[in-house]
């Protein structure tokens, strides 16, 4: 079931980043995902923000098709970003904006010292319901 999506006025804008304030759900079952990297099958990675943020969200998309849903029933994104790359978000941004391009799910974006793979720069775990 895709989300609804609240942004009231009252809170700041935060579609401009790629993520909405509210994200609601109806559906029958919860879908938790583990953070998910830019490793492939293979465990292969690119050392970009930009690349890693991408597979990340390909990953929450096929891990949403194997439970049955797809990336339109994702409530909530925790993003964890490891510091070194916390000064230039903007490809997480934008990789946002690509993937949900309208009524994005709603998102926390933490900072952390490193992940369990020093190649890794971002981790993106997920909570759906379909």
């Amino acid at each position: 079931m895709p989300r609804e999506v609240l942004n009231p006025d009252r809170l700041f804008n935060s579609l401009q980043y790629g993520f909405s304030q509210i994200a609601m759900g109806v559906g029958s079952k919860f879908v938790t995902i583990s953070g998910q990297v830019g490793w492939d099958e293979n465990q292969a990675i690119d050392n970009t923000l930009e690349a890693q943020t991408l597979k990340a969200l390909s990953n929450l998309g096929i891990a949403m098709q194997e439970a049955g849903g797809s990336l339109d029933d994702i409530l909530l994104l925790h993003i964890y970003i490891v510091e070194s790359v916390m000064n230039d978000t903007a490809p997480i941004r934008d990789a946002l904006k690509q993937v949900f391009p309208s009524a994005p799910p709603a998102t926390s974006w933490i900072g952390v010292p490193r992940l369990a793979n020093i190649d890794f720069l971002i981790e993106i775990e997920a909570l759906g319901v379909i």
